[in-house]
């Protein structure tokens, strides 16, 4: 690993205003709009309702922060930064791991600013062990994201990018159960959301404030524990294939 390269990528994504604005801005807004127009405080299973609303978007936060990090490849690779790598110490290891860390970091700010508001602004209260099992699980479990946004990067163009990435955000967002809580969706679209590995990253949370429609911690760790290890394979095989080219 580079900690240089690392500061560079982080700083450099942190000063894109779009990256700000859907990764922070937006699902600390959704969070603060949904915790007071989808339930009221006379509201018996209030306090509930808004803790479930803050697991979502803290998932779709860290979702969004650790997916669109990857986008970058695709620019990257069509700039051919890939064969200039050859020219620096920067090892192609080095940059992958890079890129992943980087991912996770910066999921970090909303991860810690959604809980905060839910304490200081809803009055959210949960044990020491509920927020560890919310904060640094939905954290720890943004890794299949993390190489998911990789991947994506890597199988597009700058053209196609954007459309790419936008379509699978709204599929685990919506399908996941990122902006709809189970709680609310149709009986066909719960039959569809565990397909998702947004539903589970939201499983994960989900456990610790309500028993209500919710999986197993260890079966949610399990299935997100799978989709990161197909999905760091297929980075892995395809940035191969792809500096074998180069």
């Amino acid at each position: 690993m580079n900690p240089t390269y690392t500061r560079l990528e982080i700083l450099r994504m942190l000063r894109n205003p779009r990256f700000l604005i859907f990764a922070f801005f937006f699902p600390v807004l959704l969070f603060l709009l949904q915790a007071n127009v989808f339930t009221s405080g006379t509201d018996a299973e209030h306090a509930t309702a808004v803790a479930v609303i803050m697991v979502n978007m803290l998932a779709f936060g860290v979702v969004f922060a650790a997916m669109n990090n990857g986008a970058r490849l695709a620019v990257e690779r069509a700039a051919g930064w890939q064969r200039q790598l050859r020219l620096t110490p920067l090892t192609g290891r080095g940059y992958m791991f890079g890129k992943g860390l980087t991912g996770m970091l910066l999921a970090v700010p909303v991860a810690a600013a959604i809980p905060l508001l839910a304490v200081t602004v809803e009055g959210v209260r949960l044990d020491a062990g509920e927020w560890t099992r919310i904060v640094l699980g939905i954290w720890i479990g943004a890794l299949p994201f993390v190489l998911l946004g990789l991947l994506i990067g890597q199988l597009t163009t700058p053209d196609t990018l954007q459309p790419v990435n936008m379509g699978v955000s709204l599929a685990m967002g919506f399908l996941g159960g990122l902006w709809i809580p189970v709680d609310a969706m149709p009986e066909w679209l719960r039959t569809v959301s565990p397909v998702m590995p947004s539903y589970w990253l939201t499983q994960i949370g989900r456990g610790a404030v309500t028993a209500d429609l919710t999986r197993g911690l260890g079966l949610s760790v399990a299935v997100l524990a799978a989709w990161a290890i197909v999905l760091g394979a297929l980075v892995a095989w395809r940035y191969r294939k792809d500096s074998a080219r180069a």
